[in-house]
């Protein structure tokens, strides 16, 4: 019997190890490989994290300087990417997320403009990496070097038009095909050679197309500078439109999709709403005023939509319920931005103060905070990716904050 219990007392052992081995794999190998993470929604899986360690003065693994923009940050395997504006000339790096040295950079010329700086942040497969900058250059960069693969020109190559602060939506990988937020109804560029596979004429929003399935077809849900715009991801073909008129052409939040249903909002005392488009025309379940997302795309969990309430400049974190609208409850937090786990929130303000509070319907408890993490501007959302948290001001100060257990 003791022979018996010796064995499972050594199994015992073994499965455990396995399993911590296992737990600091799947740390270790999540990436995060283009905007608001792998699943497009600002949603982090991450779980070995420990929230507390923002409180005070929280340990900053590195800092780095990276230029003027908004871009945020894309994580696969052993390389950081983003970007940033320096004397006219945006400049893509790609990073060691581990200790932020520089591995290669990659520039071209682009005037930095009204709030400088590229926008977009960079998508990557693994093997190559591609880029969007302000004024429509499309990038197809190696990833081991840098280096040119194809360069495109979204506005004189193929006939979308410039907006007025530029383009800020990502690049989106489907498939075989590179979907911009270019155009009225988008485009799609073939992620090999840049070439067009479709595409349209006059300006589009500047939001990142959100790719989703709805009764067997594959469709892109683009806010564009009118309304939101759904095409057949294949095609380009035009599906639906529903009109939203937001002051400056500014719908800027990315959609957010739930069984049949699309959320929008937007700033400028806009509002948002809720748009059924299950069926042959769609049609307005709900809308009101009571979140006024001006650029912060907000995270839908449990049946709760959390966003950034306001305009630059002030700001409220809100839960509200994604069927009725209902507000359930409000916390005075700034104007910023925020991604989440699937149980909490992390805020980044405009100030640079850090927040992490409970995504629970009945309250946003802060969970911990940290003041002045980094200096203002702080309108990019911050990542979370094996442990670290990146954040960026519009400088292009970036620090990386250990938050591992």
């Amino acid at each position: 019997m003791k022979r018996i219990y010796d064995m499972f007392s050594v199994l015992g052992v073994v499965l455990i190890a396995a399993a911590s081995a296992g737990n600091m794999l799947a740390v270790e190998n999540y990436d995060w490989p283009n905007f608001r993470g792998p699943d497009h929604n600002g949603i982090s899986k991450e779980t070995e994290w420990n929230p507390a360690a923002i409180a005070g003065a929280p340990k900053v693994a590195w800092k780095i300087d990276v230029g003027q923009g908004w871009s945020s940050v894309s994580i696969f395997g052993d390389k950081l990417f983003t970007m940033g504006n320096v004397n006219d000339q945006d400049i893509v790096y790609a990073l060691n997320p581990k200790d932020g040295k520089e591995i290669w950079r990659h520039s071209y010329a682009c005037k930095a403009g009204n709030y400088p700086g590229p926008r977009s942040t960079p998508v990557t497969d693994g093997k190559v990496v591609y880029t969007l900058s302000r004024d429509g250059i499309v990038l197809c960069l190696n990833v081991e070097d840098g280096k040119v693969v194809w360069q495109k020109n979204i506005f004189s190559e193929y006939g979308s038009e410039d907006i007025t602060w530029g383009l800020a939506g990502s690049p989106v990988i489907y498939g075989d095909m590179l979907l911009l937020n270019a155009g009225e109804t988008g485009a799609a560029l073939d992620r090999k050679t840049g070439a067009k596979i479709w595409g349209s004429s006059g300006k589009g929003g500047y939001s990142t197309p959100l790719v989703y399935k709805h009764d067997g077809r594959d469709c892109v849900a683009l806010f564009s500078c009118k309304g939101l715009c759904i095409v057949e991801a294949k095609t380009g073909k035009k599906l639906a439109f529903v009109e939203w008129v937001t002051k400056y052409d500014i719908n800027a939040a990315d959609p957010i999709y739930s069984n049949g249903k699309i959320f929008i909002s937007s700033g400028y005392g806009r509002g948002c709403a809720l748009v059924d488009i299950s069926g042959a025309q769609p049609k307005t379940v709900w809308e009101h005023k009571d979140l006024k997302t001006q650029f912060s795309s907000s995270v839908l969990i449990n049946g709760n939509i959390y966003g950034i309430d306001g305009n630059n400049g002030g700001g409220y974190l809100k839960c509200m319920d994604f069927a009725t609208g209902k507000e359930k409850w409000s916390k005075n937090l700034g104007f910023g931005n925020l991604m989440s786990t699937e149980d909490k929130l992390i805020i980044l303000n405009e100030s640079g103060s850090l927040f992490v509070v409970t995504a629970s319907s009945e309250s946003g408890a802060e969970i911990a905070s940290a003041k002045n993490v980094l200096g203002k501007t702080c309108w990019t959302a911050p990542v979370l990716c094996r442990g670290i948290m990146y954040c960026r001001n519009s400088k292009g100060n970036m620090v990386a904050i250990d938050v591992r257990k």
